[in-house]
């Protein structure tokens, strides 16, 4: 059974750093594009970072929010199985409950991807 399992949330100050893990179980995670998504109370879920599938002809390509553009940082390690999301110099605003999905397209729309995990809370505040 194809299940994604996010961890690493929870409360930091501004300007301090999480580091998101988004593990795969029952399925090839090479295959797949892992998304990062958030939503926050009241706010529509938006696209924050995505990494395309492996692969010799589709190379490792990334994208990213404008809103989060030199802050967070997306990896991933096939043989662990596991998709990070390295966030720093965190603001209130990305207070949020973050999600990792699985789909073929390295995309920041909710319509890139098939399989979607519980969720994290990070919050963000003083």
């Amino acid at each position: 059974q194809l299940q994604l399992v996010e961890s690493g949330g929870g409360l930091v100050q501004p300007g301090g750093s999480l580091r998101l893990s988004c593990a795969a179980s029952g399925f090839t995670l090479d295959y797949y594009a892992i998304g990062w998504f958030r939503q926050a109370p009241g706010k529509e879920r938006e696209g924050v970072s995505c990494i395309s599938k492996s692969g010799r002809s589709t190379g490792r390509s990334t994208n990213y929010a404008d809103s989060v553009k030199g802050r967070f940082t997306i990896s991933r390690d096939n043989a662990r199985k596991t998709v990070y999301l390295q966030m720093t110099n965190l603001k209130p605003e990305d207070t949020a409950v973050y999600y990792c999905a699985a789909g073929i397209s390295c995309g920041l729309g909710s319509k890139d991807y098939n399989y979607w995990g519980q969720g994290t809370q990070v919050t963000v505040s003083s």
